[in-house]
């Protein structure tokens, strides 16, 4: 009987040390997430009565039932470690990405900045290149003075001293105003208001102060009406907009 008894405390002993060591282990995973979820460790003296007490509790609970309580213990301390290991992931996924927001935008903009300079530099240079092909027209072109006067002047020779002093851009523009007004005719009078020459002028008499000569010299006149048409509408391209939309410049 004794023995029987003995044999019984010796399992009462090894139970109840069984217990201590396992909630000591369920204990220490707690304190570890804990940790982990931003909780500070306890004191030493409270960890170790905490540890005592989870011990006596585990030892009183029968003995078929210690596994299960234990393993459930620990279950819900892998979960426990589990969820804040994924909300750490989730963290640093969206700082990541974040991060990489930011470098993208910034590289748009970058790429955007750089299009924009190159654009602006390829319309200077398409700028300054016509400007500077409208400057080798305008130095090509002849001034009224250096043709020789004639008697009189065919329509052919009239148009060919036009081209000689209208910008080569031009010409088909001031040529469409003096088709209209008077079909290269540079002695054609408008018998009711009295306008005269190539291109009309309202009086005549205005083109005096491209030359003496107005009346004679078809050189003369497409100077006037050259002058006529920069200082009004910019050039005979403007002036020729003006004419298609009022049937008059």
């Amino acid at each position: 009987m004794r023995a029987v008894l003995e044999g019984n405390r010796v399992s009462r002993i090894s139970v109840r040390g069984f217990a201590v060591a396992s909630a000591t282990a369920v204990t220490t995973v707690g304190a570890v997430v804990g940790v982990a979820s931003g909780n500070s460790l306890p004191a030493n003296g409270d960890n170790l009565e905490t540890t005592a007490a989870d011990a006596t509790l585990l030892a009183d609970i029968p003995v078929g039932e210690q596994a299960q309580v234990q393993v459930a213990s620990l279950t819900q301390q892998a979960d426990a470690q589990a969820a804040a290991a994924d909300a750490s992931a989730r963290k640093s996924a969206e700082e990541a990405a974040r991060l990489q927001a930011a470098k993208d935008a910034e590289a748009k903009k970058e790429a955007a900045e750089e299009k924009a300079q190159r654009e602006a530099e390829a319309e200077a240079e398409a700028r300054e290149a016509k400007e500077a092909e409208e400057r080798a027209s305008r130095s090509a072109v002849r001034e009224a003075s250096s043709f020789s006067t004639q008697s009189s002047y065919s329509i052919s020779e009239v148009q060919a001293i036009a081209r000689q002093m209208v910008p080569g851009d031009q010409f088909q523009c001031f040529s469409n105003i003096v088709d209209h007004e008077s079909s290269w005719n540079y002695r054609a009078q408008n018998p009711s208001s009295g306008a005269y020459g190539l291109v009309q002028a309202l009086p005549g008499s205005k083109m005096a102060s491209a030359g003496a000569d107005w009346q004679t010299n078809p050189a003369t006149q497409i100077k006037w009406g050259l002058n006529y048409m920069n200082d009004r509408y910019g050039s005979p391209c403007g002036a020729w907009s003006f004419w298609q939309a009022n049937r008059w410049y």
